[in-house]
């Protein structure tokens, strides 16, 4: 298997060495097909959409829509109206706190979140609270960077109005066993977002299976273009939210006196929205699923055993999180090297990975650490990567002797 071949971008050499890209859970790279969607939509179709009467406002419209389709299916929703266009899993989580959020949460309620979180499912809910008068509760983890799932069903209680859990951890690749801990939630009547940010691109997702009332990802880490995500909601949920923002494609009738709202899931859509990039989001979810999410999941679980083992064997390597249940993260320390030398010296190599406190420094400090050095896999990648990973990580220990 060669998916490489499919992505242009990672044909090329940088520093005059091929390039190993070893970066996805900052961004993924982006398959031809993608690439091709977009420039075709812009050659042919470039239009406004839901409102133009000429034909090229109906194809934008309706490669928008099927976009939508396309989501829904992916994820198993129930109908395409629970499934909301955004620029990604940050602005989604930002439109349940402020919309659901303000809704629901007052003064000595409390909001769950789990040790494990980067700042996009943190500040958002801080914001919330400090406005409400509520409280945050976290659920604590192990040194192996696993959740203490007994001190989550202790923090669960009638002052409870959200648990907001990431699916898996993009600091640490620790895969939460979600499922379980909405049933938890649920069974006291408490409702709980997803963080699918770090999931969707790497294994199937189910929100019906899961029975998550909210779900959220960014497209840019599956294979599509930045600046578009999607959120999905339970109907009963949205229905009920007030709209976060106002304008455009969010109103049926306005005067002066009032405005009434648009259906869901419009009533979240205002101004003109990211029309190409839901096209590319639905080409990338066509390239994905012709490969097959279970597929991809296989590939990449092979891949981390393979990195994992190789990186284990390099003298002084220190992989920080080592959960029972990961995804294709490998956060790790080699000596008294500072991360960002690691990095530096790596991609001299022409080997791009991440470096520092991958936006979730509470991880950081819950660990003891400022930062790590993370090399994070995708389908694409090869165990030839993972072996000039290796070979770059001797070269930085030599230089450092």
């Amino acid at each position: 298997m060669n998916f490489a071949d499919d992505f242009p971008i990672l044909s090329q050499t940088v520093r005059g060495r091929r390039l190993v890209y070893l970066d996805n859970a900052a961004t993924s790279q982006k398959p031809r097909a993608v690439i091709d969607a977009i420039r075709d939509y812009y050659e042919r179709d470039n239009a406004n959409i839901h409102r133009g009467v000429h034909l090229l406002s109906e194809r934008a419209t309706e490669l928008y829509e099927a976009a939508r389709g396309k989501v829904r299916s992916f994820l198993n929703a129930r109908e395409d109206a629970e499934i909301v266009f955004v620029r990604g899993a940050t602005e989604a989580i930002n439109l349940v706190a402020q919309s659901f959020g303000r809704a629901n949460v007052k003064a000595g309620d409390e909001v769950v979140l789990s040790a494990i979180e980067h700042h996009s499912n943190i500040v958002p809910w801080q914001m919330l609270c400090g406005e409400r008068g509520a409280k945050l509760r976290v659920i604590p983890m192990t040194d192996a960077g696993e959740l203490i799932l007994e001190e989550y069903e202790s923090l669960l209680n009638a002052r409870t109005k959200i648990v907001a859990l990431t699916h898996v951890s993009n600091a640490l690749g620790t895969v939460n066993p979600v499922k379980a801990m909405i049933e938890k939630a649920h069974a006291k009547g408490i409702p709980v977002l997803v963080d699918g940010a770090q999931a969707v691109p790497h294994r199937p997702v189910d929100v019906q299976a899961l029975d998550c009332d909210f779900y959220v990802f960014s497209g840019h880490k599956m294979c599509a273009p930045t600046g578009i995500g999607a959120l999905y909601g339970k109907r009963a949920h949205l229905e009920k939210m007030p709209p976060y923002q106002g304008g455009g494609d969010m109103i049926r009738m306005v005067t002066f006196e009032k405005t009434l709202y648009n259906d869901i899931p419009f009533k979240f859509e205002a101004g003109t929205p990211n029309i190409e990039g839901a096209v590319g989001l639905g080409a990338a979810i066509d390239y994905l699923s012709g490969i097959g999410m279970p597929r991809i999941a296989a590939r990449e679980n092979e891949l981390l055993d393979y990195a994992t083992t190789a990186l284990s064997r390099v003298k002084d390597l220190r992989i920080i999180g080592t959960a029972k249940e990961k995804a294709g993260v490998v956060s790790f320390l080699l000596g008294d090297i500072h991360p960002h030398d690691i990095g530096t010296i790596l991609d001299q190599e022409g080997i791009a990975i991440r470096t520092g406190h991958h936006c979730a420094m509470p991880v950081m400090e819950r660990l003891g650490i400022s930062a790590t050095a993370r090399a994070s896999l995708a389908f694409y990648n090869t165990k030839e990567d993972i072996d000039a990973l290796v070979s770059g990580l001797e070269k930085v220990r030599a230089i450092f002797k």
